[in-house]
Formats: C-alpha cells, structure tokens, sequence
C-alpha cells in the first residue's frame, strides 16, 4: 500500500526529534459553492533536528515511533 505525502508548515520545533507540521486543505463546500480552508496538525519524527520552525516540509506515513507520531518528514520543499 502507498504511503501518503502531504506538504506543509513546521509551526513548533520544541520536542526531541520530533516537529509539528500544519496542512491546510482546500475544498469546495458542498451546499454553499464557496471555497473553505482547512487546517490540520500532525506530529512528525524528525531524526536529526534539521528542520525549524517556518520551514516548508514534506510528511510521510511510517510505522507507528510513538504514541502520536505516524509521519516522518522526507525533506524540505522549496517555496
């Protein structure tokens, strides 16, 4: 099975090995045919603490490192 890979904004670089990346989403309200921006938080394993925060990054899924991270980062994206 593939694994996902989303891009997104590292928005905390606090945790040992480890970051908070935040995707956002777009999507077509089905009802109102407007435009609507969603957000999510994911926690990611970060192996080297190479990346801070403000840094574009881009999120796989992994196996289960702990109790809430199930992504890792693969590297940086270029904006």
């Amino acid at each position: 099975m593939p694994r996902r890979v989303m891009k997104g904004k590292v928005v905390s670089d606090k945790g040992a090995k480890s970051v908070v990346v935040q995707v956002e989403r777009t999507f077509l309200h089905p009802v109102l045919k407007k435009t609507v921006r969603r957000s999510k938080r994911f926690q990611a394993h970060d192996e080297a603490n190479a990346f801070k925060e403000g840094d574009m990054v881009e999120i796989q899924e992994c196996p289960p490192k702990s109790k809430l991270k199930r992504w890792e980062v693969v590297g940086r994206v270029s904006v």
